[in-house]
Protein backbone atom coordinates (compact mmCIF):
# COMPACT_ATOMS: atom_id res chain seq x y z
CA UNK A 1 0.00 0.00 0.00
CA UNK A 2 1.59 3.38 -1.13
CA UNK A 3 2.20 6.05 1.16
CA UNK A 4 -0.78 8.77 1.46
CA UNK A 5 -0.81 11.94 0.09
CA UNK A 6 -1.28 15.09 1.28
CA UNK A 7 -2.68 17.98 0.09
CA UNK A 8 -2.71 21.72 0.80
CA UNK A 9 -6.20 23.23 1.59
CA UNK A 10 -5.48 25.25 -1.60
CA UNK A 11 -5.03 22.37 -3.46
CA UNK A 12 -8.31 20.50 -1.63
CA UNK A 13 -10.33 23.72 -2.88
CA UNK A 14 -8.82 23.61 -6.20
CA UNK A 15 -10.62 19.54 -6.54
CA UNK A 16 -13.59 20.43 -5.08
CA UNK A 17 -14.35 23.72 -7.29
CA UNK A 18 -13.02 21.94 -10.95
CA UNK A 19 -15.26 18.64 -9.77
CA UNK A 20 -18.46 20.65 -9.11
CA UNK A 21 -18.28 22.18 -12.74
CA UNK A 22 -16.45 25.67 -11.56
CA UNK A 23 -13.52 27.00 -13.78
CA UNK A 24 -14.33 25.67 -17.20
CA UNK A 25 -15.38 28.25 -20.17
CA UNK A 26 -18.77 28.57 -20.50
CA UNK A 27 -20.26 27.65 -23.75
CA UNK A 28 -21.91 30.90 -25.47
CA UNK A 29 -25.27 29.57 -26.21
CA UNK A 30 -26.31 27.05 -23.24
CA UNK A 31 -28.35 24.56 -24.92
CA UNK A 32 -29.96 21.79 -22.97
CA UNK A 33 -27.22 19.56 -23.27
CA UNK A 34 -25.07 21.15 -21.44
CA UNK A 35 -27.60 21.47 -18.82
CA UNK A 36 -27.69 17.98 -19.11
CA UNK A 37 -23.70 17.52 -18.99
CA UNK A 38 -23.90 19.49 -15.71
CA UNK A 39 -26.71 17.97 -13.47
CA UNK A 40 -24.91 14.01 -14.38
CA UNK A 41 -21.40 16.06 -12.92
CA UNK A 42 -23.13 17.18 -10.38
CA UNK A 43 -25.00 13.72 -9.89
CA UNK A 44 -27.84 15.75 -7.66
CA UNK A 45 -29.24 19.18 -7.90
CA UNK A 46 -31.58 19.72 -4.28
CA UNK A 47 -34.71 20.92 -4.99
CA UNK A 48 -36.46 23.45 -2.38
CA UNK A 49 -39.89 25.15 -2.28
CA UNK A 50 -38.51 28.57 -0.87
CA UNK A 51 -39.06 31.23 -3.99
CA UNK A 52 -37.59 34.37 -2.61
CA UNK A 53 -35.76 34.73 -6.01
CA UNK A 54 -35.98 31.96 -7.78
CA UNK A 55 -36.75 28.21 -7.06
CA UNK A 56 -33.33 26.82 -5.96
CA UNK A 57 -32.64 24.22 -8.38
CA UNK A 58 -32.76 26.02 -11.43
CA UNK A 59 -29.82 28.17 -9.94
CA UNK A 60 -26.63 25.65 -10.30
CA UNK A 61 -27.20 25.50 -13.46
CA UNK A 62 -27.12 29.78 -14.01
CA UNK A 63 -23.95 29.97 -11.62
CA UNK A 64 -21.58 27.26 -13.45
CA UNK A 65 -22.91 27.85 -17.06
CA UNK A 66 -24.67 31.61 -16.85
CA UNK A 67 -28.04 32.35 -18.89
CA UNK A 68 -30.01 29.58 -19.80
CA UNK A 69 -33.37 28.81 -20.67
CA UNK A 70 -34.94 27.09 -17.33
CA UNK A 71 -37.12 25.14 -19.72
CA UNK A 72 -34.21 23.19 -20.67
CA UNK A 73 -33.93 21.94 -17.20
CA UNK A 74 -37.82 21.61 -17.05
CA UNK A 75 -37.99 19.43 -20.11
CA UNK A 76 -35.23 17.03 -18.57
CA UNK A 77 -37.16 16.37 -15.30
CA UNK A 78 -40.72 17.15 -16.40
CA UNK A 79 -41.09 16.96 -19.88
CA UNK A 80 -42.05 14.13 -22.57
CA UNK A 81 -40.92 10.76 -21.42
CA UNK A 82 -38.43 10.00 -24.09
CA UNK A 83 -37.23 13.40 -23.69
CA UNK A 84 -36.11 12.64 -20.33
CA UNK A 85 -32.89 13.20 -18.42
CA UNK A 86 -33.98 13.46 -15.15
CA UNK A 87 -36.35 11.85 -12.64
CA UNK A 88 -37.29 13.18 -9.10
CA UNK A 89 -36.31 11.43 -5.78
CA UNK A 90 -34.56 11.39 -2.45
CA UNK A 91 -31.08 11.71 -2.97
CA UNK A 92 -29.47 14.47 -1.08
CA UNK A 93 -33.24 15.69 0.67
CA UNK A 94 -35.86 16.36 -2.41
CA UNK A 95 -33.88 16.39 -5.84
CA UNK A 96 -33.15 15.85 -9.27
CA UNK A 97 -31.14 13.03 -10.16
CA UNK A 98 -29.91 11.46 -13.53
CA UNK A 99 -32.03 8.65 -15.18
CA UNK A 100 -28.76 6.71 -14.62
CA UNK A 101 -29.16 6.62 -10.80
CA UNK A 102 -32.33 5.31 -10.59
CA UNK A 103 -31.45 1.18 -10.48
CA UNK A 104 -28.71 3.13 -7.25
CA UNK A 105 -31.65 3.68 -5.92
CA UNK A 106 -33.99 1.01 -5.50
CA UNK A 107 -32.65 -0.48 -2.49
CA UNK A 108 -33.65 2.65 -0.67
CA UNK A 109 -37.28 2.28 -2.36
CA UNK A 110 -37.37 -1.35 -1.03
CA UNK A 111 -36.45 0.06 2.30
CA UNK A 112 -38.50 2.70 2.49
CA UNK A 113 -41.28 -0.01 1.60
CA UNK A 114 -40.57 -1.74 4.81
CA UNK A 115 -40.39 1.89 6.76
CA UNK A 116 -37.27 1.93 6.95
CA UNK A 117 -34.90 5.12 5.94
CA UNK A 118 -37.86 7.64 6.03
CA UNK A 119 -39.34 9.88 8.85
CA UNK A 120 -41.05 7.81 11.73
CA UNK A 121 -44.99 9.57 10.82
CA UNK A 122 -44.56 8.85 7.01
CA UNK A 123 -43.33 4.55 8.17
CA UNK A 124 -46.11 4.51 10.94
CA UNK A 125 -48.70 5.22 8.33
CA UNK A 126 -47.24 3.02 5.73
CA UNK A 127 -48.03 0.45 8.49
CA UNK A 128 -51.13 1.30 9.88
CA UNK A 129 -52.97 2.71 6.85
CA UNK A 130 -52.55 0.23 4.12
CA UNK A 131 -56.16 0.81 2.86
CA UNK A 132 -55.78 4.35 2.39
CA UNK A 133 -52.35 3.77 0.23
CA UNK A 134 -53.84 1.24 -2.04
CA UNK A 135 -56.76 3.55 -2.60
CA UNK A 136 -54.57 6.22 -3.47
CA UNK A 137 -52.78 4.02 -5.58
CA UNK A 138 -55.92 2.71 -7.17
CA UNK A 139 -56.73 6.09 -8.38
CA UNK A 140 -53.54 7.00 -9.82
CA UNK A 141 -53.59 3.56 -11.91
CA UNK A 142 -57.33 4.24 -13.06
CA UNK A 143 -57.11 8.26 -13.52
CA UNK A 144 -53.50 8.89 -14.22
CA UNK A 145 -51.20 11.82 -12.85
CA UNK A 146 -52.50 12.91 -9.57
CA UNK A 147 -51.49 15.93 -6.94
CA UNK A 148 -52.56 15.52 -3.28
CA UNK A 149 -55.01 18.05 -3.28
CA UNK A 150 -57.14 15.89 -6.32
CA UNK A 151 -57.16 13.20 -3.89
CA UNK A 152 -57.83 15.24 -1.02
CA UNK A 153 -60.89 13.98 0.76
CA UNK A 154 -60.64 15.39 4.36
CA UNK A 155 -63.26 18.60 5.21
CA UNK A 156 -61.32 20.49 8.16
CA UNK A 157 -58.77 23.23 6.72
CA UNK A 158 -55.63 22.03 7.03
CA UNK A 159 -52.88 23.20 10.35
CA UNK A 160 -49.46 24.64 9.34
CA UNK A 161 -46.43 22.97 7.90
CA UNK A 162 -46.65 19.51 8.10
CA UNK A 163 -50.38 18.87 8.66
CA UNK A 164 -50.95 16.55 6.12
CA UNK A 165 -53.92 14.88 4.69
CA UNK A 166 -54.58 11.30 4.87
CA UNK A 167 -54.04 11.13 0.85
CA UNK A 168 -50.84 13.32 0.74
CA UNK A 169 -49.51 10.36 3.36
CA UNK A 170 -50.36 8.15 1.10
CA UNK A 171 -48.53 9.60 -1.65
CA UNK A 172 -45.46 10.41 -0.07
CA UNK A 173 -45.13 6.85 1.04
CA UNK A 174 -45.54 5.46 -2.19
CA UNK A 175 -43.19 7.84 -3.69
CA UNK A 176 -40.61 7.47 -1.01
CA UNK A 177 -41.62 3.45 -1.98
CA UNK A 178 -41.13 3.75 -5.73
CA UNK A 179 -44.53 2.86 -6.48
CA UNK A 180 -45.18 5.98 -7.98
CA UNK A 181 -42.92 8.81 -9.34
CA UNK A 182 -43.02 12.69 -9.97
CA UNK A 183 -45.03 13.45 -13.73
CA UNK A 184 -44.87 16.78 -13.58
CA UNK A 185 -45.41 19.48 -11.23
CA UNK A 186 -48.26 22.11 -11.63
CA UNK A 187 -46.50 25.27 -10.32
CA UNK A 188 -44.93 23.43 -7.49
CA UNK A 189 -47.48 20.99 -6.85
CA UNK A 190 -46.00 17.12 -7.81
CA UNK A 191 -48.49 14.97 -10.00
CA UNK A 192 -47.62 11.68 -9.30
CA UNK A 193 -47.95 8.58 -11.70
CA UNK A 194 -46.93 5.03 -12.11
CA UNK A 195 -43.04 4.82 -12.93
CA UNK A 196 -44.07 2.69 -16.08
CA UNK A 197 -45.88 5.60 -17.55
CA UNK A 198 -43.35 8.16 -16.85
CA UNK A 199 -39.85 6.42 -16.89
CA UNK A 200 -38.24 4.62 -19.66
CA UNK A 201 -39.39 1.28 -19.76
CA UNK A 202 -35.43 0.23 -20.39
CA UNK A 203 -34.48 1.77 -17.74
CA UNK A 204 -37.66 0.00 -15.23
CA UNK A 205 -36.44 -3.58 -16.82
CA UNK A 206 -32.90 -3.05 -15.47
CA UNK A 207 -31.74 -6.19 -13.23
CA UNK A 208 -31.83 -5.18 -9.79
CA UNK A 209 -28.27 -4.41 -8.13
CA UNK A 210 -27.56 -5.64 -4.46
CA UNK A 211 -27.59 -2.95 -2.36
CA UNK A 212 -23.97 -3.06 -1.00
CA UNK A 213 -22.67 -2.74 -4.75
CA UNK A 214 -25.34 0.48 -5.50
CA UNK A 215 -23.79 1.64 -2.32
CA UNK A 216 -20.67 1.41 -3.52
CA UNK A 217 -21.54 3.79 -6.90
CA UNK A 218 -23.15 5.95 -5.19
CA UNK A 219 -20.41 6.80 -2.89
CA UNK A 220 -17.71 7.01 -6.54
CA UNK A 221 -20.23 9.29 -7.67
CA UNK A 222 -19.94 11.20 -4.30
CA UNK A 223 -15.87 11.11 -4.87
CA UNK A 224 -16.18 12.10 -8.41
CA UNK A 225 -18.90 15.16 -7.84
CA UNK A 226 -16.91 16.39 -4.27
CA UNK A 227 -13.12 15.97 -5.68
CA UNK A 228 -11.81 15.12 -2.59
CA UNK A 229 -14.16 14.38 0.87
CA UNK A 230 -14.06 12.93 4.02
CA UNK A 231 -16.47 9.83 4.38
CA UNK A 232 -18.96 12.51 5.68
CA UNK A 233 -19.14 14.63 3.13
CA UNK A 234 -19.21 11.27 0.84
CA UNK A 235 -22.07 10.17 2.57
CA UNK A 236 -24.47 13.17 2.89
CA UNK A 237 -23.71 13.87 -0.53
CA UNK A 238 -26.64 11.13 -1.00
CA UNK A 239 -27.31 10.85 2.43
CA UNK A 240 -26.14 7.00 3.11
CA UNK A 241 -26.31 5.95 6.52
CA UNK A 242 -23.64 6.07 8.86
CA UNK A 243 -23.05 1.99 9.11
CA UNK A 244 -23.39 1.72 5.62
CA UNK A 245 -21.09 3.89 4.40
CA UNK A 246 -18.24 2.58 6.57
CA UNK A 247 -18.63 -0.65 5.07
CA UNK A 248 -18.77 0.49 1.76
CA UNK A 249 -15.62 3.30 2.34
CA UNK A 250 -13.13 0.33 3.08
CA UNK A 251 -14.17 -2.17 0.55
CA UNK A 252 -13.54 1.26 -2.27
CA UNK A 253 -10.26 1.70 -0.74
CA UNK A 254 -9.13 -2.16 -0.73
CA UNK A 255 -10.18 -2.39 -4.10
CA UNK A 256 -7.99 0.76 -5.28
CA UNK A 257 -11.03 2.76 -6.47
CA UNK A 258 -10.87 5.16 -3.85
CA UNK A 259 -7.37 6.56 -2.23
CA UNK A 260 -6.94 8.55 0.99
CA UNK A 261 -5.72 11.83 1.28
CA UNK A 262 -4.46 13.44 4.05
CA UNK A 263 -5.64 17.56 3.48
CA UNK A 264 -3.78 20.49 5.53
CA UNK A 265 -6.06 21.03 8.80
CA UNK A 266 -8.32 18.31 8.39
CA UNK A 267 -8.64 16.35 11.45
CA UNK A 268 -10.35 13.37 9.17
CA UNK A 269 -8.87 11.68 6.28
CA UNK A 270 -10.46 12.42 2.89
CA UNK A 271 -10.28 10.26 -0.02
CA UNK A 272 -10.31 11.24 -3.45
CA UNK A 273 -10.82 9.16 -6.58
CA UNK A 274 -7.12 8.67 -8.04
CA UNK A 275 -3.94 10.05 -7.19
CA UNK A 276 -4.97 13.87 -6.56
CA UNK A 277 -4.17 16.37 -9.50
CA UNK A 278 -5.56 19.87 -8.42
CA UNK A 279 -5.30 22.03 -11.26
CA UNK A 280 -3.27 25.38 -10.57
CA UNK A 281 -5.26 28.07 -10.52
CA UNK A 282 -9.66 28.28 -10.98
CA UNK A 283 -10.87 31.81 -12.20
CA UNK A 284 -14.85 31.40 -11.35
CA UNK A 285 -16.98 34.04 -10.10
CA UNK A 286 -20.82 32.86 -9.49
CA UNK A 287 -23.49 33.94 -7.01
CA UNK A 288 -24.78 30.34 -5.57
CA UNK A 289 -28.00 29.17 -4.15
CA UNK A 290 -27.84 28.17 -0.18
CA UNK A 291 -28.93 24.88 -1.67
CA UNK A 292 -25.91 24.40 -4.18
CA UNK A 293 -23.95 20.96 -3.87
CA UNK A 294 -20.75 23.44 -3.21
CA UNK A 295 -22.22 24.99 0.12
CA UNK A 296 -25.19 22.46 1.07
CA UNK A 297 -22.63 20.76 3.57
CA UNK A 298 -22.19 23.89 5.87
CA UNK A 299 -19.84 22.06 8.16
CA UNK A 300 -17.53 21.02 5.01
CA UNK A 301 -18.23 24.48 3.33
CA UNK A 302 -15.91 26.09 6.33
CA UNK A 303 -13.46 23.18 6.53
CA UNK A 304 -13.08 24.13 2.86
CA UNK A 305 -13.21 27.54 2.45
CA UNK A 306 -13.11 28.97 5.93
CA UNK A 307 -16.34 30.16 5.40
CA UNK A 308 -19.65 29.74 8.42
CA UNK A 309 -22.67 30.01 6.65
CA UNK A 310 -25.85 29.07 8.19
CA UNK A 311 -29.44 30.00 6.41
CA UNK A 312 -31.27 32.44 8.54
CA UNK A 313 -34.95 32.03 6.48
CA UNK A 314 -36.41 31.02 9.67
CA UNK A 315 -34.23 33.06 12.21
CA UNK A 316 -36.67 36.31 13.29
CA UNK A 317 -35.51 39.14 11.42
CA UNK A 318 -34.45 41.31 14.39
CA UNK A 319 -31.24 38.05 14.85
CA UNK A 320 -30.41 37.87 11.39
CA UNK A 321 -27.10 38.24 11.35
CA UNK A 322 -26.52 38.49 7.11
CA UNK A 323 -30.33 38.46 5.60
CA UNK A 324 -33.45 36.50 4.83
CA UNK A 325 -32.21 34.66 1.42
CA UNK A 326 -28.65 35.33 1.15
CA UNK A 327 -25.96 33.92 -1.20
CA UNK A 328 -22.59 33.07 -0.95
CA UNK A 329 -20.34 34.74 -3.70
CA UNK A 330 -17.39 32.40 -5.33
CA UNK A 331 -14.58 34.56 -7.14
CA UNK A 332 -11.86 32.76 -8.43
CA UNK A 333 -11.13 29.91 -5.25
CA UNK A 334 -12.72 31.77 -2.24
CA UNK A 335 -16.10 32.37 -0.86
CA UNK A 336 -15.11 36.47 -1.07
CA UNK A 337 -18.84 37.57 0.09
CA UNK A 338 -22.41 37.16 1.10
CA UNK A 339 -25.56 38.92 -0.93
CA UNK A 340 -28.90 39.08 0.40
CA UNK A 341 -31.19 39.32 -2.48
CA UNK A 342 -34.91 38.79 -3.37
CA UNK A 343 -37.15 38.85 -6.80
CA UNK A 344 -39.22 41.72 -6.47
CA UNK A 345 -41.45 40.84 -9.74
CA UNK A 346 -44.24 43.01 -9.18
CA UNK A 347 -41.77 46.12 -9.26
CA UNK A 348 -39.51 44.31 -12.09
CA UNK A 349 -36.43 44.54 -10.05
CA UNK A 350 -33.90 42.63 -8.37
CA UNK A 351 -33.61 43.95 -4.95
CA UNK A 352 -29.69 43.74 -2.96
CA UNK A 353 -30.57 43.93 0.46
CA UNK A 354 -27.04 43.65 1.48
CA UNK A 355 -23.74 43.09 1.07
CA UNK A 356 -21.34 41.13 3.60
CA UNK A 357 -17.77 40.85 2.50
CA UNK A 358 -15.41 38.11 3.91
CA UNK A 359 -11.52 39.03 4.69
CA UNK A 360 -9.58 40.31 3.16
CA UNK A 361 -12.70 42.47 1.14
CA UNK A 362 -13.55 42.59 -2.52
CA UNK A 363 -10.64 44.28 -4.92
CA UNK A 364 -11.70 46.10 -8.24
CA UNK A 365 -11.88 42.72 -9.60
CA UNK A 366 -13.91 41.33 -7.42
CA UNK A 367 -15.99 43.71 -7.28
CA UNK A 368 -16.68 44.10 -11.13
CA UNK A 369 -16.97 40.30 -11.44
CA UNK A 370 -20.23 40.78 -8.53
CA UNK A 371 -21.59 43.61 -10.55
CA UNK A 372 -21.48 41.86 -14.00
CA UNK A 373 -23.05 38.69 -11.68
CA UNK A 374 -25.91 40.66 -10.46
CA UNK A 375 -26.48 42.32 -13.97
CA UNK A 376 -26.61 38.88 -15.44
CA UNK A 377 -29.10 37.35 -12.80
CA UNK A 378 -31.31 40.56 -13.00
CA UNK A 379 -31.40 40.14 -17.16
CA UNK A 380 -32.13 36.27 -16.73
CA UNK A 381 -34.89 36.68 -14.01
CA UNK A 382 -36.23 39.03 -16.65
CA UNK A 383 -36.18 41.75 -13.87
CA UNK A 384 -35.25 45.16 -15.66
CA UNK A 385 -33.78 46.60 -12.35
CA UNK A 386 -31.49 46.39 -10.02
CA UNK A 387 -32.12 48.05 -6.79
CA UNK A 388 -29.26 48.45 -4.13
CA UNK A 389 -30.77 48.64 -0.74
CA UNK A 390 -27.61 48.47 1.30
CA UNK A 391 -25.68 51.22 3.04
CA UNK A 392 -22.14 49.85 3.60
CA UNK A 393 -19.07 51.31 2.04
CA UNK A 394 -19.26 48.15 -0.35
CA UNK A 395 -21.86 48.75 -1.71
CA UNK A 396 -21.12 52.47 -2.56
CA UNK A 397 -18.18 50.85 -4.10
CA UNK A 398 -20.69 48.44 -6.29
CA UNK A 399 -23.26 51.23 -7.24
CA UNK A 400 -21.62 52.78 -9.99
CA UNK A 401 -20.78 49.53 -11.79
CA UNK A 402 -24.46 48.41 -11.52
Amino acid sequence: MRKTDSISILQARRLALSAQGFGRRRPAQVRQRHVRDLVERLGVVQIDSVNALVRSHYLPAFSRLGRYAPSALEDLAWGRPRRRGLFEYWGHEASLLPLELYPLLRWRMRRAARGQGIYRQLAEFGRQQQSVVRRVLASIRERGALGAGELNTRKEKAGPWWDWSDEKHALEWLFAAGEVTVATRRGFERLYDLPERVLPVELLDRPELEEDEAQRRLLLRSADALGVATEQDLRDYYRLEAADCRLRLNELVETGELTPVRVQDWKQIAYCRDEPKPKRRIEASALLSPFDSLVWARERTERLFGFRYRLEIYTPAHKRTYGYYVLPFLHDERLAARVDLRSERRHGRLAVHAVHTEAPGLDDAALAALALRLRELADWLELPEIALHCPSATAARLRPLL
